[in-house]
Parts: C-alpha cells; structure tokens; sequence
C-alpha cells in the first residue's frame, strides 16, 4: 500500500477525494462516501488525510475519526495483501466461530485487528456480516464460507493460505 509522504493537498490523489466531496457540495454528509473513497485509494485511513478530509468538510476531527472507528469496513492501517474476516456475531459465536479465533492466534500470531509481519494477511473481526443462516461464517478476500465444522473452517483457511499438508 502506498504510503502517504507529501501534504495531501499536492497529490493527485487528493484530487480524486476532493471530487467525491464536491459532489455532495462539501457538505458533511459526504463524509461516509469521502471514507470510502480515501481507503478505495490508500488501502486504508491515513491520519493526515483524515485531517484534511475535516478540514475540508468543516467538520471536527474527533467526528471524522469517530466514524472512522465506528464501522468495521473502515481500517486505521494498511492491511495485508489477503483478509480474512471471523464473524463473531450471535449465530457465529454459538456455532464456534470464537475458536477459529482462538486458533488463528496460536497458529498464526494473529489477534483481530492485527496484520502478520509479511503483510500477507490481515484478520478482521466482524460482529455480523448478516448471513446468519450460514453460521459459521468467515470470508477469505471477501468470498463467504460457511456451514462448516471447526475442523472444515480450519482447513479451509490453511488451503486458502496456501498452507494445506
């Protein structure tokens, strides 16, 4: 992921952010679709765009990052070139989902939230992803799995990974 090095006001990128503000006529509300469009850009959040995003927008910097961190799509960090979401809603939790997690980390090193040391993969915990019908369920690279015991999830995450014996 690129990272950002120079003020935002001197990079195309930040010209394609200033679009998608004036086309909500740099009102706050266009502050959900600018988010999404810094991190369609960067891979993720960065802090000095943030602070020019509520600059521009005229709205606090604590209103900018608060958003930021309210929704789980949103991600402070640059993130690996694979995610793997673990829902852990209601349905997800009861079917075991919570072990999947517990297993990532002692096999992995990887705590929700967290990218490994490669920057191959990012794990993400989400409290619902609304499909739960298929409880449990996780997404590699955005594809939904479900319906699977502990062992089937597992194994699917290492031959995802590339890691199948």
């Amino acid at each position: 992921m690129p990272t950002v090095t120079r003020q935002p006001i001197d990079d195309r990128r930040w010209q394609r952010i200033v679009q998608t503000m004036q086309r909500h006529n740099n009102r706050p509300d266009a502050l959900i679709e600018t988010l999404h469009t810094v991190q369609d850009i960067y891979g993720y959040l960065d802090s000095t765009i943030l602070s020019a995003v509520a600059n521009h927008l005229k709205i606090p910097p604590a209103r900018v990052f608060g958003v930021a961190t309210f929704y789980n799509h949103f991600s402070l960090k640059p993130k690996g070139d694979h995610t793997l979401v673990i829902c852990t809603g209601t349905a997800c939790h009861v079917k075991g989902n919570d072990q999947v997690l517990a297993w990532m980390h002692e096999h992995h090193h990887l705590a929700p939230g967290e990218t490994s040391a490669d920057n191959r993969l990012s794990l993400v915990e989400a409290r619902c992803v609304g499909a739960c019908a298929l409880a449990p369920v996780i997404l590699c690279d955005g594809v939904l799995t479900g319906r699977k015991t502990f062992e089937e999830t597992t194994m699917v995450i290492e031959e995802w990974l590339g890691n199948a014996s």
